[in-house]
């Protein structure tokens, strides 16, 4: 079993900056991809962003050029960096890991989903 905890979510005006973090604990083994999602009230579960191990990305085209996806494989964390924030990125956004699949992985692909936090965009 994996347990991933996230921190850095919260309540931020539009044009500011979030950092979020997960770190991955329990009996991890080797993970493949490590990833961002986020869900909006009513909407599906959408990528933001993901990373493999050898450091290649995958972005979602809503964030592109302004989220940033990091990784520290020895302390088995992922990070996101967000910046210029809008209203439409507000969300619960959910870590992600997954031991398998092709590149870019699908969220099918995915085996253990951390409980999510919430990042809130003020006008």
């Amino acid at each position: 079993q994996v347990h991933l905890a996230e921190s850095g979510g919260g309540l931020v005006q539009a044009g500011g900056s979030l950092r979020l973090t997960c770190v991955a604990s329990g009996n991890i083994g080797s993970i493949n991809v490590m990833g961002w999602y986020r869900q909006a009230p009513g909407k599906q579960r959408d990528l933001v962003a993901t990373i493999n191990s050898d450091g290649r990305t995958n972005y979602g085209d809503s964030v592109k050029g302004r989220f940033t996806i990091s990784r520290d494989k020895a302390k088995n964390t992922v990070f996101l960096q967000m910046n210029s924030l809008t209203l439409e990125d507000t969300a619960v956004y959910y870590c992600a890991t997954a031991y398998r699949g092709s590149w870019p992985v699908q969220l099918t692909d995915y085996d253990y989903w951390s409980q999510g936090t919430q990042v809130t965009v003020s006008s």
